[in-house]
């Protein structure tokens, strides 16, 4: 579990064909490596991977063809910026909202506007999720905690503070980049509650 702050933007140092499917090499920039263990949970720009290798600099994760198929690290180019956060601790505070860094779609950048000192961005997001995008609740882009300002038919609005654009790979971000997209884990699990709520009223009639 992971909260959508931003720790560090890491690089894409190398991908390795491994077994079918591939092996990424990370730099971990300014991560805090204290602790860091072989196993542990990283989010790389919001998808959560298992470190299976580990340097004084860098550590490398398998990728199944499943989240190269689904998520943006499929097409990611060598030296590409990732963000990058460790995973949850117990006794950490909850900045951000609970993110699971598991995929839900691929979204795209629409568009950039300045707006006083922040940045007012546009993207576009699959039907099949924009059901669960809703003004002024979370949204996870890129493994980053964003608040949901507007939302049209196929398209949601966010606003990036200062901080935000120069701590995170949005600095080198722009219209038409693909993006990773996770809901708010609260929205879906309502739905699905909902949906077994009428099958329950359905049984009983």
């Amino acid at each position: 579990m992971f909260t959508g702050l931003i720790e560090a933007v890491g690089r894409l140092r190398q991908r390795e064909p491994v077994g079918g499917d591939v092996r990424l090499v990370v730099d971990m920039a300014g991560l805090p490596r204290e602790g860091l263990a072989l196993g542990e949970s990283i989010a790389v720009s919001g998808v959560c991977l298992t470190v299976v290798e580990l340097d004084t600099d860098s550590f490398a994760a398998d990728v199944s063809n499943e989240t190269l198929s689904r998520t943006t690290l499929g097409a990611l180019a060598d030296g590409a910026p990732v963000n990058l956060e460790r995973a949850l601790r117990a006794d950490a505070r909850l900045g951000g909202h609970l993110v699971s860094g598991h995929v839900d779609g691929v979204g795209e950048v629409v568009s950039v506007e300045e707006d006083a000192r922040s940045q007012r961005w546009r993207f576009r997001a699959p039907g099949t999720l924009m059901r669960y995008i809703a003004e002024k609740g979370s949204v996870c882009i890129d493994g980053t905690s964003l608040t949901v300002n507007a939302v049209g038919a196929d398209t949601f609005d966010v606003n990036l503070v200062p901080h935000t654009v120069s701590h995170t790979a949005f600095s080198a971000a722009g219209p038409g980049q693909a993006v990773n997209l996770e809901v708010d884990l609260v929205a879906r699990y309502v739905e699905r509650l909902l949906a077994h709520r009428g099958d329950a009223a359905g049984e009983t009639a």
